[in-house]
């Protein structure tokens, strides 16, 4: 493993001190807690604070969307492990202007668990937290048991919208539900071809045999549906926006959001090889790409891969998708 690091315990610490110095202008690290990274200008009197966190490695995520109408506050974990309790308090607490919390956040057993212990002290301090839980990873269970999927790169675009909601001056409950509306449009699948490995042993965390090709892959490298012969991009692109269009109701004269995400090793552009064939796909069907995203949204160390998501817009998603944003990881212009 040859990797640029010092001590592997020291890593996620490291990470966030360089991150902060390296974005000063957007964020800041939290006075008494090391691992939670805060808007410049959160909490901002009289307006719902957004929160999230989650795992280390998988940057920009978490901490790349925190800043101007996005998320406020990101408690931050080790390497593909939750953050604290502690920690996601201290976010909320940070991101409180007085009008309530939502916590935006993916579907993990670890962080679901911290985030409701959070929620209830936050509680008891008088801020009031609602939640929306991301599951939009078609590949992690069917659609009849669509509330235990996880939380992948679509929580991007719940993050996108919650932020810009936030920002409108709605309520807590206003900004949870259009949240709520923007994941229950969104659907994702991942491609892996080559495992990532973790600094603290020095080992991949799965394997996949060379000529093969794991779809559904987790980010943290969690079983897909099936491991199979490795195709052309042409071929990865279509199987992936197969899954997704069985899984979605997308049809002609829909707007779509697409994101197109490596998964840390896989060079950019590749990524804009596996996009060509998704819009042109897309287009043949009749369904218009209104916004792409394409890049390193949501990685997983240096897995070789990558994610599509696909969100279906209607004039609110599309009105909130377009409202100015500045963050590390995606920055939208007015």
């Amino acid at each position: 493993m040859q990797r640029f690091i010092n001590d592997p315990d020291d890593i996620v610490d490291e990470t966030v001190r360089g991150f902060v110095k390296a974005h000063g202008d957007l964020v800041r690290q939290h006075p008494e807690n090391a691992r939670v990274v805060v808007a410049q200008g959160a909490p901002v009197a009289g307006k719902v604070g957004i929160v999230t966190g989650g795992g280390s490695g998988h940057e920009p995520a978490f901490i790349g969307y925190t800043g101007r109408n996005m998320v406020d506050a990101v408690a931050v974990g080790e390497l593909f492990s939750s953050p604290t309790a502690k920690s996601f308090l201290d976010a909320i607490r940070a991101a409180d202007g007085g009008s309530g919390v939502c916590v935006l956040y993916g579907n993990y057993a670890g962080d679901n668990m911290n985030v409701k212990m959070a929620a209830r002290m936050a509680a008891k301090e008088g801020i009031e937290v609602l939640t929306v839980v991301a599951n939009d990873d078609i590949c992690s269970a069917p659609p009849e048991e669509r509330d235990k999927r996880r939380g992948v790169a679509g929580e991007i675009l719940m993050w996108k919208i919650g932020g810009a909601k936030a920002a409108q001056g709605a309520s807590v409950r206003e900004v949870q539900a259009a949240a709520q509306k923007a994941l229950d449009a969104t659907r994702s699948v991942g491609v892996g071809l080559a495992p990532c490995t973790l600094p603290a042993n020095g080992k991949p965390n799965f394997e996949i045999p060379a000529g093969r090709m794991e779809i559904g892959i987790g980010h943290h490298g969690e079983p897909g549906r099936e491991v199979v012969d490795l195709a052309s991009a042409d071929g990865v692109a279509d199987e992936m926006l197969r899954i997704v269009l069985d899984d979605h109701d997308l049809g002609a004269g829909d707007e779509v959001c697409v994101l197109v995400s490596g998964l840390g090793a896989t060079p950019v552009n590749e990524l804009y090889v596996l996009y060509n064939r998704i819009e042109s796909q897309l287009s043949e069907r009749r369904i218009r790409v209104h916004k792409p995203f394409v890049g390193n949204y949501f990685t997983s160390l240096e897995m070789m891969g990558a994610t599509l998501t696909v969100m279906k817009l209607d004039e609110d998603l599309k009105a909130l998708l377009a409202a100015e944003a500045a963050s590390p990881g995606l920055g939208v212009s007015a």
